[in-house]
Order: structure tokens, then C-alpha cells, then sequence
């Protein structure tokens, strides 16, 4: 018996499915234990954590690309220690900044999975 066969005779749910026929298609039913709702909830959480990473990662480049290359001319008008702003975004500013996201995400993950009820 090759491997997949196998594998597909331990699942239950995989076996009223003619082969070759598509498991995940629409008319297919939800896995065991699974329901619309839960879908639906599992799909929210995924969105709002996408959508959160696309912000975080938007704003790392911003800072990082954008104040420390493109607009490091016009920031190096200002100063900050003694140094122009442009060249401290440049060197340590873009660290900062991404190290304040890192905290930044772990605490909007945990308040995130606290509300779709997956925390630890």
C-alpha cells in the first residue's frame, strides 16, 4: 500500500472521498470537531494578525529605509547628541524602532489570542 494510502486510511474523514476527488473543495464537510463558526473565528484571527505584521513591517520600513536613507538628508538638519538626526536613524534609530515592535507585537499577540480565546 503506498505511503499516501496509508495515511489516508488513519484519517476518518478522508475516507468517504473518491480518489482523486477534492478534499477542501466547497461541498466537502468540516473536518471533525470543526465548525463554521470556529472557521470563521480561526479566519478573523488570522486576518487580524496579518494585518497587524503588514503594519509593523510598514513602519520597520519606513524608519529604517526611509528616515535612514531617503529623508536622511533633510533630517540631518536637526541634531541629537551631537550627532544629525538622518545619520542616528541610519546607525541605532532603526534598531530602536525595531526592537520597541518586537515588545510592541508580543503584547498585541497576547491581547489578540486572549480575545479569540487561544492564549496559554
Amino acid at each position: 500500500m503506498p505511503r499516501y494510502q496509508a495515511a489516508r486510511a488513519k484519517c476518518g474523514w478522508f475516507d468517504n472521498k473518491q480518489e482523486g476527488e477534492d478534499i477542501m473543495s466547497e461541498e466537502s464537510p468540516n473536518p471533525p470537531g470543526e465548525s463554521s463558526q470556529e472557521n470563521a473565528s480561526a479566519g478573523a484571527y488570522w486576518k487580524e494578525n496579518i494585518r497587524l505584521l503588514v503594519t509593523l513591517m510598514a513602519i520597520w520600513f519606513v524608519v529604517s529605509f526611509g528616515f535612514g536613507i531617503l529623508l536622511r538628508d533633510v533630517l540631518d538638519q536637526v541634531m541629537i547628541g551631537g550627532f544629525p538626526l538622518g545619520f542616528w536613524f541610519a546607525q541605532q534609530g532603526s534598531i530602536y524602532v525595531f526592537i520597541v515592535l518586537i515588545f510592541f507585537y508580543a503584547w498585541k499577540m497576547k491581547k489578540i489570542e486572549r480575545h479569540y480565546d487561544l492564549d496559554d
